[in-house]
């Protein structure tokens, strides 16, 4: 089992930044790879960011390339995401998530556990 919790949400105008943070505890967190998900009122959760187990290998969805950046600290179990030049199209509930598996990925159902989502709301 993992337990994930994130933190870090909250409202920011346009073009500011926000950094999330996601703590991990269960398994060796250096085991697994890890992505964000996030979710808009009214539509279906989608990609942000993977990143392998290494933390060698990022992926990002396009929408978001260039202003948010994933990385790990396995010394301390934790997931980050820096988020700059925000939009208000940003605003969602972001999700941490921890694989079965070592390598990156975009798809949702390749990640086993869920954090309960972190609210950013970026005003335009």
């Amino acid at each position: 089992q993992v337990q994930l919790v994130e933190s870090g949400g909250g409202l920011v105008q346009a073009g500011g930044s926000l950094r999330l943070s996601c703590a991990a505890s269960g398994r060796t967190f250096s085991s697994y790879a890890m992505g964000w998900f996030r979710q808009a009122p009214g539509k279906e959760r989608e990609f942000v960011a993977s990143i392998s187990a290494s933390g060698g290998s990022t992926i990002y969805a396009d929408s978001v390339k260039g202003r948010l950046t994933i990385s790990r600290e396995n010394a301390w179990n934790t997931l980050y995401l820096q988020m700059n030049s925000l939009k208000p199209e940003d605003t969602a509930v972001y999700y941490c998530a921890a694989s079965g598996v070592r390598w990156i990925s975009s798809d949702s159902t390749s990640y086993k556990y869920w954090g309960q989502g972190t609210q950013v709301t970026v005003s335009s």
